[in-house]
């Protein structure tokens, strides 16, 4: 029997990547997008492949969550891998900062995966799903000798933080690994040009982490080489 994977925000980039990935090694892909019909690259994608199908999910708007719960409710699901999220304003400075920019940047990137990962946690295959969630080592309070950022860092912190604590409160004996990824820097929207990884690596080597820990019933901080990273 096929695993299944539900991926969340697959327009483009790594989660686009990502859905190509798992279904190349044969993984059934439920791939959501804020509107697929207007995703060529993932259309495109899904038009070539059995194994994929799409459904439509906003992280910024909570109904539309409740929405996909309801039309996947008769899913088991081996992962879910929470990929959505944004850089925040250009100005990352804290003495510029908006409340309606940071309110934004901290729903997107820390609030809204965890309250989707709480919701879906039910359909995830006892003992041996898998939640993962994209994050970065930006997010590392440890690793952060340089700055730069800040904002995005924080979001990123905070989900990590979140994350610890969703395990701790929420899981129980469920018996589910979850997975904090830093991708690598990468050559995508996000990334920029000037990254030394290019989507098909990181994804790669993502997915294989994933697989690896299937069992696991941890939660690691990890990078896509399946490298520890401090907190």
């Amino acid at each position: 029997m096929s695993k299944t994977a539900l991926i969340i925000g697959t327009s483009r980039g790594l989660g686009l990547g990502l859905t190509q990935e798992f279904a190349s090694r044969g993984w059934q892909v439920v791939a959501t997008a804020r509107d697929p019909h207007n995703a060529p690259a993932l259309q495109q994608l899904a038009a070539g492949n059995p194994n994929i199908t799409l459904e439509a999910v906003d992280l910024d708007r909570p109904e539309t969550l409740i929405a996909l719960k309801a039309r996947l409710a008769d899913r088991t699901f081996d992962v879910l891998f929470v990929n959505a999220g944004i850089m925040g304003p250009k100005d990352q400075s804290v003495d510029h900062v908006t409340g309606d920019e940071i309110a934004q940047l901290m729903m997107t990137n820390a609030i809204m995966p965890v309250r989707l990962a709480r919701l879906f946690a039910p359909q995830l295959r006892s003992a041996t799903g898998v939640i993962a969630f994209m994050t970065s080592i930006l997010g590392s309070v440890a690793e952060d000798k340089t700055g730069g950022m800040d904002l995005y860092r924080a979001s990123k912190a905070a989900l990590n933080s979140l994350t610890r604590s969703f395990v701790a409160t929420e899981l129980g004996d469920r018996g589910l690994t979850v997975l904090s990824l830093h991708p690598g820097w990468v050559k995508t929207d996000m990334g920029g040009e000037a990254a030394p990884l290019d989507v098909a690596t990181s994804v790669a080597g993502l997915t294989t982490v994933v697989e690896q820990h299937a069992g696991a019933k941890v939660h690691a901080f990890l990078d896509y080489q399946g490298h520890e990273i401090s907190w």
